[in-house]
């Protein structure tokens, strides 16, 4: 983030690393943080992941740890599977959706967790996209030329929108945005 002035800048401590963007921002510097575990006798030490998941999924996971039920709606998945070397029994997200409205509203899907759409501020026209596992700094918008998967991932924009009191405009309505 860059509150603390300039000698705590993200471009001093380069804190994103190889991902574009700092904390408040939709590309995976700013969305992408590490979790780490230690569960004697049933994590290995060293153990790495690239299971994708979100917040969300802790509650699940906690829950399913303790054998306590989620009282609450939620779409979190567990990640207990994931946590005791399971890779092929953990279930995923079909996507993973983020509205922002900082600064003016923005969003992003990252689909299949290989592909990420970004719409920015007050921008509903256009959309950035970029294949993550190729272009982990998201510098190469491919959006001209995948237009059948800019149109998957701007209806799922679309879908997991949920109008809210507090944010009340949509996509279109958002500040500047272009009809």
């Amino acid at each position: 983030h860059r509150e603390g002035g300039p000698d705590y800048s993200p471009e001093f401590f380069k804190a994103s690393g190889p991902l574009r963007g700092i904390k408040r921002s939709l590309t995976d510097g700013g969305i992408r943080v590490p979790f780490i575990v230690r569960w004697p006798g049933h994590i290995a030490p060293g153990t790495v992941s690239d299971h994708v998941g979100y917040f969300g999924d802790l509650l699940a996971t906690f829950a399913e740890l303790a054998d306590a039920p989620v009282t609450t709606p939620h779409d979190g998945i567990s990640l207990v599977p994931e946590l005791q070397g399971k890779p092929d029994q953990q279930p995923k997200h079909n996507h993973l959706y983020w509205e922002f409205h900082e600064g003016g509203f923005k969003q992003a899907v990252v689909l299949e967790g290989r592909w990420k759409g970004i719409r920015a501020a007050g921008d509903n026209t256009t959309l950035e996209i970029y294949d993550l596992a190729t272009d982990i700094g998201e510098e190469h918008d491919l959006a001209a030329t995948e237009p059948e998967r800019a149109a998957r991932l701007v209806a799922i924009m679309e879908s997991d929108h949920v109008p809210n009191a507090h944010w009340s405009f949509t996509p279109a309505e958002a500040p500047g945005a272009r009809n």
